[in-house]
C-alpha cells in the first residue's frame, strides 16, 4: 500500500481507538484514553532507536547493559491537539525535549498558518517525532515538516493516531523520507476536509470546546 506507512494493529491500540471513536464518549474518557493509546504507538515509533552500552554494576555483578545512544530525542507537539499524544509518550520518554509547532487551519482554503515555532537545539542530531492526532489533508502536517527540516532536523518521524488517505500520500509527496505511524488508515476526507469515518475534531473532543 504505502511503504511509509506502518499501522499499529496491536488490539489494545484498536480496541481503545473504537471507544475513542464513539460520539458519546465524554471529554475526560477520550482524553485519558488517547494518553493511553499514545504510550502503545510510542513503542512503534521508538522501536529502531540506537543503542549503545554502559558499564553499571547490579546486586549480583558488573555487566556491560543496553542503553539508548545519542542525543535526547525530540518530541514536537503540532498545536493544539497534537499536546494530547505528547503528553502520552512524555510520560515513556521523560528525558525527551520537547518543541511545538503552532498551525490552524483556514477553514475557507484549508491551508495552514502559522503562529507559533519553537524547538531545541541541534536538531540535526536528533531523532525528530512529530505528533498530531490526525493526518487528514496533509497540508498541516506537510507544513509542520518543512519547519522542522528548516531548523535542522534531518531524521524525522510522524505519530498519528488516524490517518486519511489524502493526508498519507500528500506526505509521501512532500516528505518521502519520513516515516508515518499511525493507529487507522481511514476510509477517506469528506468535503470540509475531516477523515471519515474518524472521530470528529480530536482538539474539540480532548478539550471540550465544542
Amino acid at each position: 500500500m504505502y511503504d511509509h506507512l506502518t499501522i499499529v494493529n496491536h488490539p489494545l491500540v484498536q480496541h481503545k481507538l473504537s471507544l475513542m471513536r464513539e460520539k458519546e464518549t465524554s471529554t475526560a474518557v477520550f482524553r485519558q484514553l488517547l494518553r493511553e493509546i499514545s504510550q502503545l504507538l510510542a513503542y512503534e515509533v521508538t522501536r529502531e532507536l540506537p543503542m549503545t552500552t554502559k558499564n553499571i554494576e547490579t546486586p549480583m555483578v558488573k555487566m556491560d547493559a543496553p542503553v539508548l545512544a545519542g542525543k535526547k530525542l525530540a518530541l514536537v507537539s503540532i498545536l493544539r491537539a497534537g499536546n494530547g499524544l505528547l503528553d502520552g509518550v512524555l510520560e515513556l520518554i521523560p528525558s525527551a525535549r520537547v518543541g511545538f509547532v503552532g498551525l490552524y487551519r483556514d477553514e475557507k482554503t484549508l491551508k495552514p498558518v502559522q503562529y507559533y515555532f519553537k524547538v531545541p537545539e541541534a536538531m540535526g542530531d536528533r531523532l525528530v517525532i512529530a505528533v498530531d492526532p490526525m493526518l487528514a489533508t496533509g497540508n498541516s502536517s506537510v507544513a509542520a515538516i518543512d519547519l522542522l527540516k528548516s531548523a535542522g532536523a534531518k531524521n524525522i518521524r510522524f505519530l498519528c493516531l488516524l490517518a486519511a488517505p489524502e493526508g498519507v500520500k500528500r506526505m509521501k509527496e512532500a516528505h518521502p523520507d519520513v516515516p508515518i505511524i499511525t493507529a487507522s488508515l481511514d476510509e477517506k476526507l469528506n468535503e470540509v476536509g475531516y477523515i471519515v469515518p474518524g472521530l470528529g475534531d480530536a482538539g474539540d473532543r480532548m478539550f471540550g470546546t465544542k
